[in-house]
């Protein structure tokens, strides 16, 4: 007779270890989705007139990067056409404009506080005034989705909803501050700039009668190399772009017209 103690807990087979791993992976990702849930459902409470607010801290850090020259009153009169077909629910209690900054950074990106920011390395890569168009368009398509909140991320989402609820007008300001940082670095899902680019796409058809343009830019960046692009590792790869936007085109019917020349002052 063995003298050998019993082992009365043998260690977990394959098959238990995989089901543990499992509920374990499945727990992680039930976890992220409703977190996901409940920022998409905060931004959706969080009113333009908050999110102003939010712009007031924010947007003077870029104002004070801009010089008025008449190449930002252009591109502001460039956007104000685009405004003009925007849905009506789209302008409400919006007051757009766009920010020149005079660097050689090729990137666009658009602030809390109804501010798109042009830099000069994206405004030279412009050919004609249509392709500039697009990119004013696609950032407006961001504005409409909140996906300019949403790049603010979840820690700070969630700060400014109760902020907002709360009434702390310090708190706001505080998120203001970093979200500064954390503006310049965010980047977009596939998704949220592929429903820009559908945004966009409308509204140039609606302001010109046609998309002539509409993939010029994303055809040339594709091109380039070596450049200060940060628009290139902020966005989705430009050849997916241009593929995604021909599809767009095809599948929407839209017309492709005659292309116009930027206006002198862009030039």
């Amino acid at each position: 007779m063995s003298n050998d103690p019993i082992n009365r807990n043998p260690p977990p087979g394959n098959r238990q270890l995989l089901i543990l791993l499992g509920l374990f992976l499945g727990f992680i990702v039930a976890v992220l989705w409703l977190l996901n849930l409940l920022v998409n459902g905060l931004i959706g409470m969080i009113p333009p007139s908050v999110e102003q607010k939010l712009g007031a801290v924010i947007v003077p850090v870029y104002e004070k990067q801009a010089k008025p020259s008449p190449t930002q009153d252009t591109l502001n009169q460039l956007l104000d056409r685009l405004e003009q077909e925007l849905p009506p629910e789209q302008q409400k209690a919006r007051d757009y404009q766009v920010l020149y900054l005079p660097e050689s950074t090729v990137n666009a990106m658009a602030l809390p506080g109804d501010a798109i920011v042009i830099y000069q390395g994206l405004l030279q890569q412009a050919e004609s005034e249509n392709e500039l168009m697009m990119v004013l368009a696609h950032e407006l398509g961001h504005f409409a989705h909140r996906d300019h909140l949403r790049g603010l991320g979840r820690v700070l989402v969630v700060r400014v909803a109760l902020a907002y609820f709360i009434g702390d007008v310090g708190a706001l300001q505080s998120v203001a501050s970093a979200a500064v940082e954390t503006i310049a670095r965010s980047q977009y899902s596939q998704s949220q700039e592929k429903e820009a680019d559908e945004f966009g796409l409308m509204l140039l058809d609606d302001t010109y009668g046609h998309v002539a343009g509409a993939t010029d830019f994303f055809e040339r960046m594709n091109e380039k190399t070596g450049a200060n692009f940060a628009f290139l590792s902020t966005h989705p790869s430009p050849k997916k772009r241009v593929e995604e936007l021909e599809r767009l085109i095809q599948k929407q019917g839209y017309e492709i017209g005659t292309r116009s020349p930027l206006p002198k002052t862009l030039k």
